[in-house]
């Protein structure tokens, strides 16, 4: 079963449309949400919706193969399209999204297999995600849940849902930030993030963590 309450995280939250929808269903059975893009312009246009429809988390701009959490931070991490163009990278994307992962990952998106021929063409010209269930399956992932959603407005682009339960049960660990290069732990400070263990920055730009590996500074000398 799936956590009934306890964090969240959207994968490639954009304006944070559906994040809001989802935040507006849950009300209150849920604990801290948070969301990444590689946009800075995005997140700001989210957080600005999050705000004009009274919800709260906490967005920041990151790159999905380098995701700056810590091992086992977030009970439930979900996308919505969000792994669509990563043809190719179906490996690193799902490691990666099962690593920060404590109890489970949600992912609606094109699932190849489960498509009529025509769609799967379309999909095969965008270097959309394939073999999203059976890359799940060799990471160990218990696969809960596998089917093309009832309601598509695109059939050639038809969404469905993959739901993964992690397996092993994991030892839970205090939710923390860390270097998307190092793993190094990363605490804010004013207007920055930094690894003292390995004397490296990342900026906050108008309250926006920017965390992806090419924001990294060199600032060993930094007094915090």
């Amino acid at each position: 079963m799936l956590p009934k309450a306890g964090s969240l995280l959207e994968l490639g939250v954009g304006e944070a449309t559906t994040l809001n929808g989802v935040l507006q269903l849950l009300n209150t059975d849920m604990g801290d949400a948070y969301g990444f893009d590689i946009s800075w312009s995005r997140i700001a246009v989210a957080n600005h919706w999050l705000q004009e429809n009274s919800q709260k988390a906490k967005l920041f701009v990151a790159d999905l193969m380098s995701i700056p959490l810590a091992d086992n931070s977030i009970d439930v991490v979900y996308s919505s399209h969000s792994l669509e163009p990563n043809g190719g990278n179906e490996l690193p994307c799902l490691s990666e999204c099962l690593r920060i992962a404590r109890h489970a990952v949600v992912l609606v998106e094109p699932l190849y297999e489960l498509a009529n021929p025509e769609a799967q063409q379309r999909m095969l010209r965008h270097g959309y995600v394939q073999g999203l269930k059976q890359t799940a399956e060799q990471l160990s992932a218990e696969v809960l849940d596998y089917r093309l959603l009832e309601i598509n407005s695109n059939p050639f682009n038809p969404s469905g849902v993959l739901i993964l339960r992690k397996r092993p049960k994991q030892n839970i660990g205090p939710f923390f930030w860390q270097c998307p290069l190092t793993g190094s732990m990363l605490k804010p400070s004013n207007d920055i993030y930094y690894a003292s263990e390995v004397g490296i920055t990342y900026p906050i730009l108008r309250s926006i963590p920017m965390l992806r590996p090419e924001h990294a500074i060199i600032a060993s000398g930094l007094k915090v």
